[in-house]
């Protein structure tokens, strides 16, 4: 997304976000923010909104008064060794294992044991899996710092590139048309990898594989949550978009792609 303004409401911020042109990172950050609350995945607050005669989403603060963000990267440039933390997007060292490494060494700080830290951003890659959330990079995570609740995991944010939302509706059609959703889901590349060896992390769904696979204990129990969302509340998920703010096309490639994803999670549990 573009620009960014922050809006007062209450006593509560909101950061206005406008979608790049062309595309539905408004409406997939609402949607991805439904699916989290459907999973019981802490997340920030989303709403459609209107600002200055423009489309976009709203997105409520998460920071209590008194706290402050602490982005991914910062935490890595501590816990992991020459780590560069104004890499771009395509970072290698962005990498699973250096994430674990990195809450593991903040563990101490928190008021949470890290066998539950580790859990929650285990969900957080779960949603990531189920709506195809390929902007996970190192400022997209964080932990919130503060005097009262310590330091602590900050919820799931900046869900807005998932479900598709760069196609145009033909290229939708298509890909519904022809079955060829479950390969769209394959080829995305995501911002979290799994070795720094790699040329490119790997898809949303892959990671969550290839994570349940080596770290079972903190990626299967994610997996449970699976069984609170089935197709009628996809369905009712996108449902919750107004009319004119999302194409029929986007609409049902969003639930096919949804509906794709939690086929190949549940069939990590078996």
């Amino acid at each position: 997304m573009t620009w960014r303004t922050v809006l007062q409401r209450t006593a509560a911020e909101w950061l206005f976000k406008y979608p790049r042109e062309g595309t539905g990172e408004h409406w997939a950050e609402k949607i991805a923010a439904e699916v989290a609350s459907a999973l019981g995945v802490d997340h920030a607050t989303a709403e459609l909104a209107v600002f200055e005669g423009q489309e976009g989403v709203a997105l409520r603060s998460f920071v209590a008064d008194g706290e402050e963000l602490v982005h991914g990267n910062q935490l890595m440039e501590i816990a992991v060794n020459s780590y560069n933390p104004e890499a771009g997007f395509r970072y290698r060292r962005h990498s699973l294992t250096n994430i674990l490494e990195c809450l593991g060494l903040l563990s101490r700080f928190t008021k949470s044991d890290l066998a539950t830290t580790k859990r929650l951003f285990a969900g957080y890659l779960l949603l990531d899996a189920l709506v195809g959330n390929t902007d996970r990079h190192h400022e997209n995570w964080g932990l919130s710092l503060g005097r009262e609740r310590g330091l602590r995991l900050a919820p799931s944010f900046d869900h807005g590139s998932s479900l598709g939302r760069e196609l145009r509706d033909e290229r939708r059609s298509s890909r519904l048309t022809d079955d060829r959703v479950a390969a769209y889901l394959r080829r995305g590349r995501g911002g979290v990898y799994w070795s720094e060896d790699e040329a490119h992390g790997p898809s949303p769904l892959e990671l969550f594989r290839l994570a349940s696979r080596r770290h079972p204990s903190v990626f299967l129990p994610a997996l449970g949550r699976l069984d609170r969302l089935g197709g009628e509340n996809v369905r009712e998920a996108v449902d919750r978009v107004p009319e004119g703010w999302m194409s029929q096309p986007a609409r049902d490639f969003a639930c096919k792609l949804m509906e794709t994803s939690i086929e190949q999670l549940r069939r990590m549990d078996s």
